[in-house]
């Protein structure tokens, strides 16, 4: 009855790119391309729980990459967008 509690399941294996995710996700939201923040967000925070890691990276990829796509949205209605010189 007095029998110890049995081991931890062991860790996935593989490699841990959860950073990796997050990072590009980051960056990519903010300077790029909105969908591959949310993309790479989304990678971040599928390793996150697969490693037991923190989720806050690819939250914030996926928060940067929303906000990229609705402020180039607005951006590009108002017609504010910077016109190249062959298209003058």
């Amino acid at each position: 009855m007095n029998a110890p509690y049995p081991p931890p399941p062991p860790s996935a294996v593989g490699r841990d790119r959860t950073t990796l995710w997050g990072v590009l996700g980051i960056i990519f939201g903010l300077f790029c391309c909105g969908i591959l923040g949310i993309v790479f967000g989304y990678l971040s925070i599928r390793d996150a729980r697969r490693f037991r890691r923190s989720q806050l990276l690819g939250w914030l990829a996926i928060t940067f990459g929303v906000i990229n796509i609705i402020v180039s949205a607005i951006v590009r209605a108002r017609g504010a967008y910077y016109h190249p010189y062959w298209y003058r």
